[in-house]
Protein backbone atom coordinates (compact mmCIF):
# COMPACT_ATOMS: atom_id res chain seq x y z
CA UNK A 1 0.00 0.00 0.00
CA UNK A 2 1.65 3.05 -1.16
CA UNK A 3 2.57 6.11 1.82
CA UNK A 4 0.53 8.50 -0.59
CA UNK A 5 -2.59 6.47 -1.29
CA UNK A 6 -6.19 7.42 0.23
CA UNK A 7 -8.47 4.82 1.32
CA UNK A 8 -12.48 5.78 0.94
CA UNK A 9 -12.63 7.07 4.96
CA UNK A 10 -9.27 9.11 4.46
CA UNK A 11 -9.95 10.95 1.33
CA UNK A 12 -13.37 11.40 2.69
CA UNK A 13 -12.01 13.18 6.25
CA UNK A 14 -9.45 15.20 3.89
CA UNK A 15 -12.10 16.26 1.30
CA UNK A 16 -14.32 17.01 4.32
CA UNK A 17 -16.89 14.53 2.53
CA UNK A 18 -19.08 11.51 3.13
CA UNK A 19 -17.41 8.40 2.23
CA UNK A 20 -20.95 7.19 0.10
CA UNK A 21 -19.95 10.59 -2.27
CA UNK A 22 -16.46 9.60 -2.54
CA UNK A 23 -17.27 6.17 -3.64
CA UNK A 24 -19.61 6.76 -6.24
CA UNK A 25 -17.44 9.85 -8.02
CA UNK A 26 -15.09 6.48 -7.77
CA UNK A 27 -17.49 4.46 -9.13
CA UNK A 28 -18.77 6.81 -11.55
CA UNK A 29 -15.38 7.39 -12.83
CA UNK A 30 -15.13 10.80 -12.00
CA UNK A 31 -12.30 10.76 -9.17
CA UNK A 32 -8.98 9.15 -10.51
CA UNK A 33 -9.11 5.77 -8.31
CA UNK A 34 -7.69 2.22 -8.88
CA UNK A 35 -9.33 -1.19 -6.45
CA UNK A 36 -6.71 -2.50 -4.57
CA UNK A 37 -7.93 -6.13 -3.15
CA UNK A 38 -11.61 -4.61 -3.97
CA UNK A 39 -11.61 -1.50 -2.30
CA UNK A 40 -10.96 1.88 -3.69
CA UNK A 41 -7.35 3.77 -3.43
CA UNK A 42 -6.78 7.26 -4.24
CA UNK A 43 -3.12 8.46 -4.91
CA UNK A 44 -2.58 11.75 -2.74
CA UNK A 45 -0.70 13.61 -6.39
CA UNK A 46 -3.34 12.56 -8.20
CA UNK A 47 -6.46 14.05 -5.87
CA UNK A 48 -5.10 17.35 -5.56
CA UNK A 49 -4.43 17.80 -9.35
CA UNK A 50 -8.14 16.49 -9.85
CA UNK A 51 -8.97 19.59 -7.14
CA UNK A 52 -7.00 21.57 -8.99
CA UNK A 53 -8.73 21.11 -12.28
CA UNK A 54 -12.14 21.85 -10.57
CA UNK A 55 -11.04 24.53 -8.86
CA UNK A 56 -9.85 26.03 -12.26
CA UNK A 57 -13.33 25.15 -14.08
CA UNK A 58 -15.54 26.32 -11.13
CA UNK A 59 -17.31 29.63 -10.99
CA UNK A 60 -17.11 32.27 -8.02
CA UNK A 61 -19.98 30.47 -6.26
CA UNK A 62 -18.58 27.33 -6.52
CA UNK A 63 -15.22 28.66 -5.45
CA UNK A 64 -16.87 29.99 -2.39
CA UNK A 65 -18.11 26.70 -2.06
CA UNK A 66 -15.17 25.03 -1.87
CA UNK A 67 -13.00 27.53 -0.07
CA UNK A 68 -15.65 26.96 2.65
CA UNK A 69 -15.36 22.96 2.49
CA UNK A 70 -11.39 23.53 2.80
CA UNK A 71 -11.58 25.93 5.69
CA UNK A 72 -14.15 23.59 7.37
CA UNK A 73 -11.52 20.34 8.05
CA UNK A 74 -8.99 23.24 9.63
CA UNK A 75 -7.47 22.69 12.68
CA UNK A 76 -8.89 25.61 15.68
CA UNK A 77 -5.53 27.01 15.45
CA UNK A 78 -5.64 27.20 11.90
CA UNK A 79 -5.28 31.06 10.21
CA UNK A 80 -7.18 32.12 7.90
CA UNK A 81 -5.86 32.24 4.03
CA UNK A 82 -4.72 36.15 4.11
CA UNK A 83 -3.06 37.27 1.18
CA UNK A 84 -1.71 40.52 2.67
CA UNK A 85 0.68 38.00 4.68
CA UNK A 86 1.17 35.66 2.41
CA UNK A 87 2.47 37.55 -0.43
CA UNK A 88 4.99 40.85 1.11
CA UNK A 89 5.60 43.34 -1.69
CA UNK A 90 8.70 41.76 -1.77
CA UNK A 91 7.34 39.29 -3.21
CA UNK A 92 6.61 40.71 -6.38
CA UNK A 93 7.78 41.99 -9.50
CA UNK A 94 6.25 44.31 -11.99
CA UNK A 95 8.11 43.99 -14.55
CA UNK A 96 9.00 40.35 -14.30
CA UNK A 97 12.55 39.54 -16.14
CA UNK A 98 11.97 36.43 -18.20
CA UNK A 99 11.19 36.28 -21.79
CA UNK A 100 11.73 32.11 -21.59
CA UNK A 101 9.43 29.54 -19.75
CA UNK A 102 13.15 28.34 -17.68
CA UNK A 103 13.67 31.82 -17.40
CA UNK A 104 10.40 32.85 -15.41
CA UNK A 105 10.20 30.22 -13.46
CA UNK A 106 13.63 30.63 -11.76
CA UNK A 107 12.62 34.41 -11.41
CA UNK A 108 9.73 33.30 -9.94
CA UNK A 109 11.39 31.16 -6.94
CA UNK A 110 14.05 33.59 -6.47
CA UNK A 111 11.21 35.97 -5.34
CA UNK A 112 9.68 34.01 -3.35
CA UNK A 113 13.32 32.80 -1.93
CA UNK A 114 13.82 37.01 -1.30
CA UNK A 115 11.48 37.37 1.29
CA UNK A 116 13.70 34.91 3.14
CA UNK A 117 10.54 32.47 3.51
CA UNK A 118 11.82 30.14 1.01
CA UNK A 119 15.51 28.55 1.79
CA UNK A 120 16.44 26.98 -1.75
CA UNK A 121 15.05 29.02 -4.99
CA UNK A 122 16.94 26.15 -7.13
CA UNK A 123 15.42 22.98 -5.58
CA UNK A 124 11.82 24.61 -6.13
CA UNK A 125 12.80 26.00 -9.61
CA UNK A 126 13.31 22.04 -10.30
CA UNK A 127 10.05 21.00 -8.42
CA UNK A 128 7.93 23.44 -10.12
CA UNK A 129 9.94 22.77 -13.90
CA UNK A 130 9.16 18.94 -13.18
CA UNK A 131 5.49 19.67 -12.43
CA UNK A 132 5.50 22.22 -15.48
CA UNK A 133 7.09 19.11 -17.76
CA UNK A 134 3.69 16.63 -16.17
CA UNK A 135 1.17 19.44 -16.99
CA UNK A 136 1.17 23.32 -18.23
CA UNK A 137 -0.53 25.80 -14.92
CA UNK A 138 -1.05 27.97 -17.47
CA UNK A 139 -5.02 29.22 -17.95
CA UNK A 140 -6.24 30.24 -21.20
CA UNK A 141 -6.80 33.87 -19.71
CA UNK A 142 -3.03 34.74 -19.24
CA UNK A 143 -2.17 33.71 -15.84
CA UNK A 144 0.25 30.87 -14.25
CA UNK A 145 -0.54 29.13 -11.16
CA UNK A 146 3.50 27.78 -10.60
CA UNK A 147 3.87 25.40 -7.86
CA UNK A 148 5.91 22.00 -7.63
CA UNK A 149 3.65 18.85 -7.53
CA UNK A 150 4.12 17.82 -3.20
CA UNK A 151 4.58 20.76 -0.79
CA UNK A 152 8.28 21.13 -0.07
CA UNK A 153 7.72 21.70 3.60
CA UNK A 154 11.53 21.36 3.85
CA UNK A 155 12.83 24.35 1.63
CA UNK A 156 10.30 26.87 3.46
CA UNK A 157 9.63 28.69 6.96
CA UNK A 158 6.43 29.67 5.85
CA UNK A 159 4.32 29.43 3.49
CA UNK A 160 4.50 32.62 0.55
CA UNK A 161 2.96 33.61 -2.63
CA UNK A 162 5.02 35.48 -4.83
CA UNK A 163 3.46 37.88 -8.26
CA UNK A 164 5.34 38.62 -11.30
CA UNK A 165 3.87 40.56 -14.32
CA UNK A 166 5.78 39.93 -17.47
CA UNK A 167 6.55 42.84 -20.32
CA UNK A 168 5.70 40.50 -22.79
CA UNK A 169 3.71 37.29 -22.74
CA UNK A 170 6.03 33.86 -22.75
CA UNK A 171 5.18 30.66 -25.00
CA UNK A 172 4.35 28.40 -21.36
CA UNK A 173 2.21 25.78 -22.47
CA UNK A 174 -0.98 25.02 -21.89
CA UNK A 175 -4.13 26.64 -24.06
CA UNK A 176 -4.25 30.12 -23.49
CA UNK A 177 -1.66 30.93 -26.13
CA UNK A 178 0.88 33.43 -24.18
CA UNK A 179 1.41 34.45 -20.47
CA UNK A 180 2.35 37.07 -18.77
CA UNK A 181 1.11 37.36 -14.99
CA UNK A 182 2.83 34.31 -12.97
CA UNK A 183 1.86 33.38 -9.36
CA UNK A 184 4.35 30.93 -7.41
CA UNK A 185 2.67 28.81 -4.69
CA UNK A 186 4.86 27.75 -2.14
CA UNK A 187 2.55 25.93 0.66
CA UNK A 188 4.04 23.41 3.60
CA UNK A 189 1.11 21.23 3.20
CA UNK A 190 -1.31 19.76 0.57
CA UNK A 191 -4.20 21.27 2.48
CA UNK A 192 -2.84 24.90 2.73
CA UNK A 193 -1.76 24.26 -1.01
CA UNK A 194 -5.58 23.71 -1.89
CA UNK A 195 -6.84 26.85 0.21
CA UNK A 196 -4.59 28.72 -1.31
CA UNK A 197 -5.27 27.87 -5.11
CA UNK A 198 -8.82 27.96 -4.09
CA UNK A 199 -8.59 31.79 -2.77
CA UNK A 200 -6.39 32.87 -6.05
CA UNK A 201 -8.35 31.00 -8.07
CA UNK A 202 -11.55 33.17 -7.01
CA UNK A 203 -9.37 36.45 -7.24
CA UNK A 204 -8.97 35.60 -11.23
CA UNK A 205 -12.52 35.06 -11.55
CA UNK A 206 -12.46 38.91 -12.82
CA UNK A 207 -11.06 38.97 -16.13
CA UNK A 208 -11.31 43.03 -15.74
CA UNK A 209 -9.06 43.38 -12.25
CA UNK A 210 -6.33 40.87 -14.51
CA UNK A 211 -5.87 43.71 -17.32
CA UNK A 212 -5.40 46.25 -14.14
CA UNK A 213 -2.69 43.80 -12.64
CA UNK A 214 -1.73 43.93 -16.23
CA UNK A 215 -1.15 48.08 -16.18
CA UNK A 216 0.23 48.03 -12.51
CA UNK A 217 3.52 50.42 -13.26
CA UNK A 218 5.26 49.09 -10.49
CA UNK A 219 5.23 46.43 -7.88
CA UNK A 220 3.70 48.65 -4.91
CA UNK A 221 0.77 49.04 -7.26
CA UNK A 222 0.22 45.30 -8.14
CA UNK A 223 0.80 44.53 -4.40
CA UNK A 224 -2.26 46.85 -3.27
CA UNK A 225 -4.28 45.31 -6.35
CA UNK A 226 -4.37 41.95 -5.16
CA UNK A 227 -4.53 43.09 -1.34
CA UNK A 228 -7.77 44.52 -2.46
CA UNK A 229 -9.32 42.41 -4.52
CA UNK A 230 -8.22 39.90 -1.79
CA UNK A 231 -9.98 42.25 0.61
CA UNK A 232 -12.90 42.44 -0.92
CA UNK A 233 -13.89 38.83 -1.27
CA UNK A 234 -13.86 38.98 2.68
CA UNK A 235 -12.51 36.46 5.30
CA UNK A 236 -11.55 33.05 3.43
CA UNK A 237 -14.07 30.62 4.48
CA UNK A 238 -16.80 33.23 5.66
CA UNK A 239 -18.58 33.42 2.04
Amino acid sequence: MADDDFDVAELAAYLHMMPAQIAKLAERGTMPARRVGGQWRFSRPEVVHWLEQRIGLSDDDELAAMENRLEGRNPPEAASIAFDALCPVEAVAVPLAARTRGKAIAAMCELAASTGRLWDAGKMADAVAARESLHSTALECGVALLHPRRPLSGLLGEAVLALGVTSQGIPFGGGGGLTDVFFLICATSDHEHLRILARLSRILTDLSWIAQLRSATDAAAAHRLLIDRDAALGVSGSS
